[in-house]
């Protein structure tokens, strides 16, 4: 499958990323220690934070952050409803993207 152009040029490192590099140093100092907190990212769409946050997951546990595997789920609002919900949720073995 071919990639996109964004995908194929995105940053995979923190040190690669040249915005926020303050952003960069803190986040690469929390992969080196053993124990964290859990993480929201938020901010408007376009901003980095998926790239960042997968710079992030390659600094913790390597190049299998980038093999993904893709699906989309439709659930009904209720089991007599006509109303669905479409989520798309992309996984690796170390994470879980769940776009609604």
């Amino acid at each position: 499958m071919e990639k996109l152009w964004i995908d194929k040029y995105r940053p995979k490192k923190l040190e690669d990323l040249h915005y926020h590099t303050e952003l960069s140093g803190k986040l690469s100092k929390l992969a080196d220690t053993i124990n964290f907190p859990h993480i929201l990212f938020y901010g408007p769409s376009g901003a980095g934070k998926k790239t960042r946050i997968m710079c992030f997951l390659q600094k913790i546990y390597g190049n299998g952050v980038y093999k993904l595997k893709s699906e989309i789920k439709e659930y009904r609002i209720r089991p007599d409803s006509t109303t669905k919900v479409t989520i798309s949720i992309l996984t690796s073995n170390y994470h879980l993207d769940i776009s609604p």
